[in-house]
């Protein structure tokens, strides 16, 4: 028999599976065996045990020229974890939108984008943004993207914007500061001006509470 396993080092082989995907998440055009050896510093037999037991679980594939790419098994569990995280921002979201009486959304960063987890319309205004769950744009345009920037500095910075993404529309976003592992934030929408001294509290306050239900 052989010697059995320490914990230290199945903790070892996981932080290295994990370093493998994020590597191979930063990289769309995928990564070479030896060049995922070089990044995580490990040599090249390391790299492909852990590679079989990822392609194995469908977390990663590769392509027809050997190079290593996401598997739909991690976005399957992407896909699922998504809900959850909206489900648990939307009390936060609600209150927002009733409170300005403008559209509120979380938002989280995708690559080089910006892209709608959760969107909640206001129940009493004759005329609202629609904002559509799933829509994208880059993180540097529009307050909600340029919010997920700032914090990424740990700047609780509020942005507003008028007319970025869409001609007459105002926006105001905060960054949802403290929840590892998630680059995002919270804002409002309007079809109007926004009074900044008045909304910011408020998207600020429900960028807090949404960080407090994620965390």
């Amino acid at each position: 028999m052989g010697a059995p396993i320490r914990p230290t080092e199945t903790a070892q082989t996981l932080d290295r599976g994990l370093r493998l995907l994020q590597l191979v998440a930063d990289a769309p055009a995928g990564v070479t065996v030896t060049q995922a050896a070089t990044r995580l510093g490990v040599g090249r037999a390391v790299v492909y045990r852990l590679v079989g037991t990822l392609v194995e679980h469908g977390m990663l594939r590769r392509d027809g020229g050997g190079r290593l790419h996401l598997g739909a098994g991690l976005l399957q569990l992407a896909r699922r974890a998504q809900p959850l995280l909206a489900d648990a921002a939307l009390p936060a979201l609600r209150r927002l939108a009733e409170q300005v009486g403008a559209t509120a959304h979380l938002t989280m960063a995708d690559g080089g984008e910006a892209v709608a987890l959760a969107a909640v319309e206001p129940s009493w205004t004759a005329f609202h943004v629609a904002y559509r769950t799933g829509s994208r744009h880059p993180l540097d345009r529009g307050a909600a993207g340029q919010a997920i920037l700032a914090g990424r500095a740990g700047d609780a910075a509020l942005i507003a914007t008028s007319g970025e993404l869409q001609p007459g529309a105002y926006g105001v976003a905060a960054p949802v500061l403290g929840v590892a592992g998630m680059e995002a934030s919270v804002g409002v929408v309007a079809l109007g001006p926004l009074d900044v001294a008045v909304v910011g509290p408020q998207v600020l306050a429900a960028a807090t509470a949404v960080a407090a239900a994620l965390s």
